[in-house]
């Protein structure tokens, strides 16, 4: 299946890739790297000036660029540094590594830094957002905690779940349709306290990089979006040491050369300590003490540069939650641990001037526990997911008109869907067996990103994914009571199911002026792993299930068209982009299925399944450059399902779904000392379902609800505004205060609703009025921030 799929394309793409005409050509290639830090500059431009012909960096900083023989100027630029130019006479093939230096900018001449000028118009990405740490911490900050998923929430077409939560919803997706990935790995969960911070420490990130639309091939096994986060790589010249305290959290970060040049060390720490300042108000006597709730993460990174043409680089992190409940008095303790561990170990190697090859082990794993203790009595519930993934990417630069990237990827699962224990002193409940799943998923991929004239690029690839569940399994078959009343036992490797296919994408983009552009993509996903959530946000509580006998991979196609401009030197860029999605497949519970339902049962055996569509428009204008700098993004869409196991097989808006989204986002920085910023949103309240009617019936009160997600909450917005004051340096020494405000004009945003009952039936003055429930009054920080 692989092989008659990828042999036409790549055979093709080669064929182009070598297709250079008689004269001579040689190549200069190398890294691009921070003079200060020795970090790579992801994405700098290298251009050959007389030829206005280039590339940019990849994700560790590497360039390649092939021309004709000749005396050049080799250019590179990265916004916020000086430019580097170079004369280079190519008669053979040339290593020129450039290391670049913070450009020293007057107040006038703010800029944002790490964007090409005129990517906006010239790439072939759609609905790819590249931001740095230094626009994600100029925002203001949840209670002094950078939060790199809030700020994604800002931009057109994705979409918060509302307060207390980190799940995000990108053009009608679930938040399970979302990869993310932290320096290669998934992270399935992202969020601390309950959705309320993200697991990511901003002072350990460099990049971070969101493809809503045009998903290339590299990247699949989700139908929305990827969040690819890069840890930064650790400081190879000098030891530095940052971080901050806040009014919850502290968080400290190290990082230093090994050895110069060559070698260099990163660790951020954070840890929450409302249970440490608590404690000593809490007596020894309340029925409470030793209740708390902290989160704690930890990420380190190595790196060594074995050789010119071989690097390493080590990367981790280690993150958990824990809540403590005690009630000494009920004789009650509940402990809820959970969290992500991941590790990474990278290889890179230069085969020679144009093929660059990285390879990956990765392991991922989620882990969520709940368990309850009364009297004696012992319950837990536990769920999780665990991977082990390795992956090759190769990057060829044959010529300047084309960057060619292929590889494979191969990924074990296991599953630990809902299961529980139970005992009362020695006595051990039937609860059922432990059940674990287990899969294989594996995919080979191809993709060119060429010019065809000096107006038209195209990015053409395909992904050939497959996906195979297999034993030790038992499938429990039901009759129409719900009675188990048969089983299918698998043995240990075999096949219980597996699926795949071909993925193919394609985008364009046609120039029709040197700062206005037009560009289409089509994009086709399978995604064969599902969260299951009995909740209307995203919860630890949620688990991840595999495609199986029962479950199909869901499949979507998507179609954007955009048009792109910018203006005033590049000073100002702006987006109109439409697309339609649509989706099979798509994965809930069953009306009324409860978490318990899992138990001694098939977690898959309480789904349903159906399709949905999402089509829209998103609006983007942003500034760029000057004191003064933000955006405005405003998204109108629909979203819909369909499941005919579901509000009577009617199609229904999805719980996610909004009409209209907007976002303001502005930083200005007054003088040296003293800068602000200002979010404001807006957004249609999410889908809910509530009663419409009640009835007295036999001195019982009966409620008619409305059709599934008919009925909308209020709309949500909020305003937050924060300002910094840099304090005085001392030699190596800078600190800042951040006073920061969230939600100013003190809007009560809901974040459930319920329903109260006052009075009485016997005495005819019952009734019954709707709750609002709101997290977040107005509530100020202020975050002590430093670096040495």
């Amino acid at each position: 299946m692989f092989r008659k799929a990828f042999l036409p394309v790549i055979s093709l793409l080669f064929f182009f890739g070598f297709t250079q005409g008689q004269t001579h050509h040689y190549t200069v290639s190398g890294y691009v790297k921070e003079d200060a830090t020795g970090e790579a500059l992801i994405g700098a431009t290298v251009v050959i000036k007389e030829l206005n012909k280039g590339a940019a960096a990849n994700q560790y900083g590497f360039y390649s660029v092939t021309v004709e023989e000749g005396t050049y100027t080799l250019s590179v630029s990265y916004l916020g540094f000086e430019e580097f130019h170079q004369t280079i006479t190519l008669t053979t093939d040339l290593r020129v590594n450039v290391n670049m230096k913070t450009k020293t900018v007057q107040a006038t001449e703010v800029v944002i830094t790490g964007e090409k000028e005129d990517k906006n118009v010239k790439g072939t990405e759609m609905g790819t957002v590249r931001l740095t740490m230094e626009q994600i911490k100029s925002l203001p900050a949840f209670l002094g905690e950078v939060d790199i998923l809030k700020t994604i929430q800002l931009l057109p077409g994705v979409k918060s779940a509302g307060d207390g939560n980190t799940g995000f919803y990108v053009r009608g997706g679930g938040p399970d349709q979302n990869l993310i990935l932290l320096d290669e790995a998934v992270v399935y969960n992202a969020s601390h306290l309950l959705g309320f911070f993200s697991v990511f420490n901003g002072d350990a990130v460099k990049d971070v990089n969101l493809i809503k639309g045009g998903m290339p091939a590299q990247y699949g096994g989700r139908l929305s979006s990827v969040l690819d986060i890069s840890m930064k790589e650790g400081n190879d010249k000098s030891y530095h040491v940052e971080g901050g305290i806040g009014i919850i959290s502290s968080r400290l970060t190290v990082q230093g050369p090994i050895k110069k040049d060559t070698s260099s060390f990163i660790i951020s720490g954070r840890r929450t300590y409302i249970d440490v300042l608590a404690k000593p108000f809490i007596s020894k006597t309340s029925k409470y003490y030793g209740s708390g709730y902290y989160f704690y993460d930890l990420n380190a990174k190595l790196n060594y540069k074995l050789s010119d043409k071989d690097r390493l680089f080590l990367s981790g992190y280690f993150g958990r939650d824990v809540f403590d409940y005690k009630n000494s008095y009920a004789n009650f303790d509940v402990n809820i641990p959970w969290g992500n561990t991941n590790a990474v170990l990278r290889w890179n190697h230069l085969f020679n001037d144009k093929l660059f090859l990285n390879t990956s082990a990765i392991f991922s794993d989620y882990q969520f526990s709940f368990g309850a203790s009364q009297s004696g009595f012992d319950f837990r519930l536990y769920s999780g997911i665990r991977d082990w993934n390795g992956k090759m990417d190769f990057c060829y630069y044959p010529n300047t008109r084309h960057e060619i990237k292929f590889g494979m990827n191969y990924i074990f699962h296991t599953f630990t869907p809902s299961n529980a224990t139970a005992k009362q002193g020695d006595v051990v409940f039937d609860l059922g067996k432990i059940k674990k799943q287990y899969a294989h998923e594996m995919a080979l991929y191809v993709t060119d990103d060429f010019d065809v004239t000096d107006k038209l690029r195209l990015n053409v690839g395909i992904r050939e994914s497959y996906f195979i569940m297999v034993g030790p399994f038992e499938r429990y078959h039901h009759d129409v009571t719900g009675k188990i009343t048969d089983t299918t036992r698998y043995a240990s490797g075999q096949t219980v199911a597996d699926y795949g296919g071909p993925e193919p994408r394609a985008s364009l983009r046609y120039s029709l002026t040197k700062r206005i552009s037009v560009k289409a993509s089509y994009t086709h996903n399978y995604q064969f792993i599902h969260l299951a959530s009995l909740s209307s946000v995203a919860m630890p509580t949620d688990v991840w299930v595999p495609c199986s006998d029962v479950v199909k991979p869901q499949i979507s196609d998507q179609f954007a068209l955009g048009y792109f401009q910018n203006f005033h030197d590049n000073t100002y860029e702006s987006s109109v982009e439409v697309y339609y999605k649509k989706m099979q497949h798509q994965v809930e519970y069953r009306e009324g299925a409860l978490p318990t339902d899992d138990t001694k049962d098939n977690a898959d055996n309480n789904f349903v399944f159906g399709s949905g569509q999402s089509y829209g428009a998103e609006f983007f204008l942003k500034k760029r450059l000057g004191k003064l700098n933000g955006w405005i993004g405003y998204t109108l869409s629909w979203t819909t399902r369909n499941f005919p196991d579901l509000n009577n097989g009617q199609t229904f808006y999805a719980k996610y779904d909004r009409r209209h989204d907007i976002s303001f986002v502005s930083t200005y920085d007054l003088n040296a000392k003293w800068s602000f910023s200002l979010v404001w949103v807006y957004g249609t309240g999410n889908a809910i379902t509530l009663p419409v009617a009640r009835y007295f019936i036999e001195g019982n009160v009966v409620s008619q609800y409305s059709s599934l997600n008919e009925l909308r909450m209020p709309a949500y917005h909020r305003m937050d505004v924060s300002a910094t004051w840099k304090l005085k340096k001392f030699k190596h020494f800078e600190h800042n205060l951040n006073f920061a405000i969230f939600n100013v004009y003190n809007r009560q945003n809901p974040y459930f609703i319920y329903f109260e009952n006052q009075g009485s039936l016997q005495q005819g003055n019952l009734t019954i009025q709707a709750k609002q429930v709101s997290l977040f009054p107005i509530l100020p920080s202020i975050t002590w921030n430093f670096k040495w």
